[in-house]
């Protein structure tokens, strides 16, 4: 009833003023303001300077890189306006900064890229707002944070879910991925019973000990420095550097070699890659031939009317497809591994040296070196690719050149 009455208002209202004479003045007509709308809501409005968006690729290339630069960059671009116009691209940029500056790793600093967004803007107002995602741009950014949170594994605290809701309320999209982070992260934070160091060692000696222990299956395995780097001066002045040299090996390896056929030699290969987070190592392995094992000596107590193993086919269900193929493939053993500053013949044949104090057997050994060029990057040959192209060609019109020949000659 009461919307009824202010539309009759109104329409009276519009019909008085359809009667209102122009009033014509000298320097020409004046129009009329008759309606006056408020602005929408959202946080103050104050006066932007004539550059708003800074280049914010261009604040981040600095030379200084580290997390104070970081944090004043983010302080700079909240204390210039108060509406924060281009933030969006602002945290994408920093997202993408991170790893430079150090600080892909610091929950403080992840908050400090929340804290960035406008406060109660982004809020919906009712459920249908909810229900189709109120602002989805700057909720897909929110997430984009979070996603790398849980890349670099960082566990949010109650700090972040307060400016998660002070942002964009409890019912949103960035809320729920916290809740999931939240509920899973505790539990899979121990789940790998051997975890990689969360700070991994710059001296090439330790993180090689580090490394070697990790591929390593047996735990009485002892880790070996045979060398340490270093460097020489020579008597002609030249300066010689010598390159670390560590290396693995178990009791039961050491057993293994010892019962190696000397009629067999024993291979050095590598380099094989392995990767701790972001860094990655080679090792090299001492090894043989599968056709060089020795073959078992039957148990004199086995009978063969009671066997030891029982192959027995027991059918679940009738549902249950268990027929998939696999491939047996025959690997011999390995006897031992190392890590080395530089991977020559020069420097493996020294850990050579070195295996045969605890292994005399070595020393009997032909040892065969099976070294590859490690990790390069593939390049295609396009030279090559060029030539047979333009050789194609070639022979495609040479051939055409014959069958012109061909049928001129049968016409004459």
């Amino acid at each position: 009833m009461r919307s009824l009455r202010l539309l009759v208002a109104a329409q009276k209202l519009c019909a008085g003023l359809r009667q209102m004479p122009a009033v014509v003045e000298p320097h020409g007509p004046r129009l009329l303001r008759t309606i006056h709308s408020s602005s929408s809501p959202g946080p103050p409005v104050s006066t932007p300077p004539p550059k708003t968006v800074a280049p914010f690729e261009e604040a981040y290339a600095r030379d200084q890189r580290d997390k104070a630069s970081f944090v004043q960059v983010l302080d700079l671009f909240c204390g210039r306006d108060v509406r924060r116009r281009g933030h969006i691209e602002l945290i994408e940029a920093a997202l993408r900064w991170m790893p430079q500056f150090g600080v892909e790793k610091d929950l403080e600093v992840y908050n400090k890229l929340l804290d960035v967004f406008p406060k109660e803007v982004f809020i919906p107002r009712n459920f249908i707002q909810t229900m189709f995602l109120h602002y989805p741009r700057q909720q897909e950014c929110a997430i984009r944070v979070l996603d790398q949170m849980e890349y670099y594994g960082v566990t949010p605290n109650k700090h972040t879910l307060f400016l998660l809701a002070q942002t964009f309320g409890k019912y949103s999209h960035p809320v729920k991925k916290y809740q999931r982070m939240l509920y899973w992260f505790p539990r899979f934070k121990h789940a790998n019973p051997y975890p990689v160091p969360v700070h991994l060692e710059a001296d090439p000696v330790a993180l090689s000990k580090v490394c070697l222990a990790r591929i390593a299956a047996d735990r009485d395995a002892q880790v070996t420095v045979y060398q340490l780097p270093s460097s020489e001066v020579c008597e002609d002045g030249t300066v010689q550097e010598h390159p670390h040299l560590v290396g693995i090996q178990s009791p039961d390896q050491i057993e293994l070699l010892a019962d190696h056929d000397p009629k067999y030699p024993v291979i050095v290969e590598g380099p094989f890659p392995l990767w701790l987070k972001n860094i990655c190592v080679q090792y090299y392995v001492l090894r043989a031939e599968p056709a060089t094992k020795k073959k078992d000596v039957l148990d004199p107590e086995r009978s063969f009317y009671y066997p030891i193993q029982l192959d027995l086919d027991l059918e679940r269900d009738l549902g249950d497809d268990l027929s998939f193929d696999v491939d047996d493939v025959e690997e011999g053993p390995v006897y031992a591994m190392c890590m080395a500053g530089s991977g020559d013949e020069r420097m493996l044949g020294k850990w050579i040296q070195c295996l045969q104090e605890t292994n005399p057997l070595l020393s009997q050994l032909p040892v065969l070196f099976r070294l590859t060029s490690g990790l390069q990057e593939v390049s295609l040959p396009v030279q090559e690719e060029d030539e047979s192209v333009k050789e194609k060609v070639r022979r495609s019109s040479t051939k055409e050149e014959e069958e012109t020949r061909q049928h001129r000659r049968m016409e004459l």
